[in-house]
């Protein structure tokens, strides 16, 4: 069970990573770099005196996840792009994790309805003694009323302090899994609907990493980058142009993050693409549960 504490803090994350997304909102604009958007939310998540829970994720169009600028990053947003703004934000290692979708093109309106409101019943169906498999149900048969589908391999997760993947999972379709929620837990709940096969498929680009397995890396100045992710990320998810803006050198970041990922240190997060190239729309919220439903935390 959360402490007051906890609570208190689960809750101020959720409303930052709630500030901080409506204002990335207004960032998504055809033409405006996909870096510059990803380093504003950041920038403004530490002005809020909070730290970042993983990189900000961009998505345009079939990219569903994973995607965040690399340092170098030249491309903008395209005209008439769907866009996916993923943050998220801890305080004292309490996470909050929200996700909106941009239609530049205005031709997408019912595919973004779809999410939202998959969104909406799904948090309307939590509840102590809830079953997460029942819930992933109401995801996907409200996605499929819109004539679209939910994306099978891509599930909301439960949140702990200090971890973003807690081991429980909300999918986007009914299945058998047991697990009930129990009051004090956190989740955080994101249906993914799309036009296209409905699941996505790891690419070869890989800009995010955690750390999964400490161990020994061979360059003295490698051990400085492993000594840093453990002080600044934990088992956080980072991005890799965090560590050539703090080490100012892409050999040896470079040189560690291969050393590390080859010997299983590190786990990678490719970016995710729809496998039928199809347009991809997340909302998603954190919540809180509580013995009459839940409480948004990301509102």
């Amino acid at each position: 069970m959360l402490s007051e504490t906890d609570i208190s803090d689960f809750r101020e994350a959720g409303k930052i990573t709630a500030k901080v997304l409506k204002e990335a909102e207004k960032l998504v604009i055809a033409g405006e770099s996909l870096l510059d958007i990803a380093e504003t939310a950041e920038k403004m998540i530490a002005e809020e005196g909070a730290k970042l829970a993983f990189p900000v994720n961009i998505g345009i169009n079939s990219i569903a996840a994973h995607y965040t600028p690399g340092i170098d990053e030249n491309e903008t947003i395209p005209d008439d792009a769907v866009v996916k703004i993923d943050i998220g934000v801890r305080v004292n290692d309490c996470i909050g994790d929200s996700a909106t979708t941009v239609d530049l093109s205005g031709k997408q309106d019912k595919l973004l309805e779809a999410s939202r409101t998959a969104l909406e019943k799904a948090i309307q169906a939590i509840k102590p003694g809830a079953k997460v498999g029942e819930i992933g149900g109401v995801i996907e048969s409200t996605i499929k009323e819109y004539g679209f589908k939910p994306i099978v391999n891509l599930t909301g997760h439960k949140i702990e302090k200090g971890l973003l993947h807690a081991g429980v999972e909300i999918p986007n379709v009914k299945t058998p899994d047991p697990y009930e929620l129990k009051e004090g837990d956190v989740f955080a709940i994101e249906p993914f609907a799309t036009n296209g096969k409905g699941y996505v498929n790891d690419t070869e680009e890989v800009r995010i990493f955690s750390l999964h397995a400490p161990g020994n890396v061979r360059m003295r100045q490698g051990r400085k980058v492993l000594i840093h992710i453990l002080d600044n990320y934990g088992l956080l998810p980072f991005a890799e142009r965090w560590l050539h803006k703090e080490f100012k050198s892409k050999l040896i970041v470079n040189a560690t993050i291969r050393e590390m990922v080859g010997k299983g240190m590190l786990k990678t997060y490719p970016v995710l693409k729809e496998a039928g190239d199809g347009i991809v729309a997340q909302f998603e919220h954190t919540v809180l549960v509580n013995k009459d439903g839940c409480e948004v935390l990301t509102k």
